[in-house]
């Protein structure tokens, strides 16, 4: 059936089953009337009037973004169209609150949701020191989850490379999964180079101010060279890899972290050691309660 709208611009109108109404149109006009609608295609007997008395009949017509909603008059389209938002290269999309937030997920585990974010050279003991702190979380009765960055190339980021763009579209995305950790109340611990300042700084500014504490594994080069676990550098020292951290690639070092575990004097502190330091910063801040 077709429906026209004040200035007589024919808009394609289609029935769907169950009375569920699609329209589309290339009108400019948000008004419509309903005196020219044809009735031909509506079941036998059924009126405008009918649906409308009923509560059945809803006119969505699309105006670029905005959209008019109509239940036999003007509707709400400012109101609508401003719950809508776009980010980056999604629109049209509304958040959704529930009756039940982080707070409340908070109190169930008994602990505060927050991103702890271990980084520093290939070989400085990250993966190492997270494993020890999510033991130690664990014998505490506290819930963590480790987001180790060659563990989350094999699944999430496995369409990335080591290119600088994709290095930062992964700690984005890390970024964003850990954010979600934190607000389930999960103490989230993220364990990856991440060598850019801007990349790490960017990821912090995802969260609530105090709910990301940088650690930094500050290890000489020549240590974690001389470890050389995967054999990566040995390999980036023949040219067989390019672009590796702290060999033809910068590491940048955090400028106001929140911890700074060191290796002072030829001396390292064992991973456990290492954890109880970053626990203690998570007691005196109230991580581990509600």
């Amino acid at each position: 059936m077709i429906l026209r709208d004040m200035q007589a611009n024919p808009l394609q109108w289609t029935a769907s089953p169950g009375l569920g109404v699609g329209l589309e149109t290339t009108s400019s006009s948000p008004l419509l009337s309903f005196s020219q609608l044809s009735l031909g295609n509506l079941s036998g007997g059924t009126s405008v009037n009918s649906l409308k008395t009923r509560g059945l009949f809803l006119v969505k017509a699309m105006e670029g973004s905005r959209t008019a909603s109509l239940n036999g008059h003007a509707g709400n389209a400012d109101k609508n169209a401003s719950l809508l938002s776009s980010v980056g290269n999604s629109t049209n999309i509304q958040w959704h609150e529930c009756s039940f937030n982080k707070n409340d997920r908070q109190k169930l585990l008994k602990q505060k949701g927050c991103v702890i974010w271990i980084t520093g050279l290939s070989g400085s003991g990250k993966s190492t020191v997270a494993c020890a702190l999510g033991g130690s979380l664990y014998r505490r009765g506290k819930l963590s989850y480790i987001l180790d960055g060659d563990n989350v190339r094999h699944g999430l980021n496995r369409d990335l490379s080591f290119k600088a763009e994709d290095r930062a579209e992964n700690i984005r995305r890390i970024g964003e999964v850990a954010k979600l950790f934190a607000d389930a109340g999960v103490i989230c611990i993220a364990s990856l180079i991440s060598p850019y300042r801007r990349d790490r700084d960017a990821c912090r500014a995802m969260l609530p101010a105090g709910d990301f504490v940088e650690v930094f594994m500050d290890v000489p080069l020549q240590v974690c060279e001389a470890r050389d676990s995967k054999g990566l550098y040995k390999l980036a020292r023949a040219g067989k890899i390019k672009g590796f951290t702290g060999i033809d690639d910068p590491y940048e070092p955090p400028l106001n972290c929140e911890i700074v575990l060191t290796h002072e004097g030829g001396v390292c502190a064992s991973p456990c050691e290492m954890a109880e330091e970053v626990i203690s910063y998570l007691e005196d801040k109230g991580f581990l309660e509600a």
